[in-house]
């Protein structure tokens, strides 16, 4: 079990990165890889023989996230709107806004493809979608994007 501690203290801080960048939050992040990690544990001869647990952690870590939006599809009400938001500690609040404008899926295959550097097929297997959804996934996100951008510059 020693290895897995040295897992965790050489891989948590770029997991936490991760999962904020998948959730949007610190909370949520912290969660993801909370409960990751510990799934990791219980499985770490057998994935510590394949070589990457760190893969194993990431795709449990977007299966998890997949389903707990799949769980709450609607949007949580509250009664009064924040005046600031958080401070983004880990990267670009204005990309991370423009983002989290987008459904969640397309948000994941965004992750997935730019953050992650995966194939179509490999994201297509991590959220068990097929490869074409994926690429029209991809694309209607970053249509969203282009045209939120031009809008802006039209202002």
């Amino acid at each position: 079990m020693e290895d897995f501690d040295e897992f965790v203290q050489a891989r948590g801080d770029a997991l936490l990165r991760y999962g904020f960048v998948l959730s949007g939050n610190s909370e949520d992040a912290a969660d993801l890889v909370q409960e990751a990690l510990a799934r990791l544990g219980d499985a770490w001869t057998r994935v510590r023989n394949k070589h990457d647990p760190e893969g194993y952690v990431r795709t449990t870590m977007v299966r998890l996230h997949i389903r707990s939006w799949r769980r709450r599809r609607r949007e949580s009400l509250v009664a009064t709107v924040p005046e600031h938001g958080a401070h983004d500690r880990y990267g670009d609040a204005d990309l991370w806004a423009e983002l989290q404008r987008l459904p969640r899926r397309q948000r994941a295959v965004l992750v997935l493809r730019y953050y992650e550097d995966l194939s179509d097929q490999e994201i297509a297997d991590i959220l068990g979608v097929s490869r074409g959804t994926v690429r029209s996934q991809a694309a209607r996100a970053l249509d969203k994007l282009r045209i939120k951008r031009v809008l802006q510059e039209a202002r």
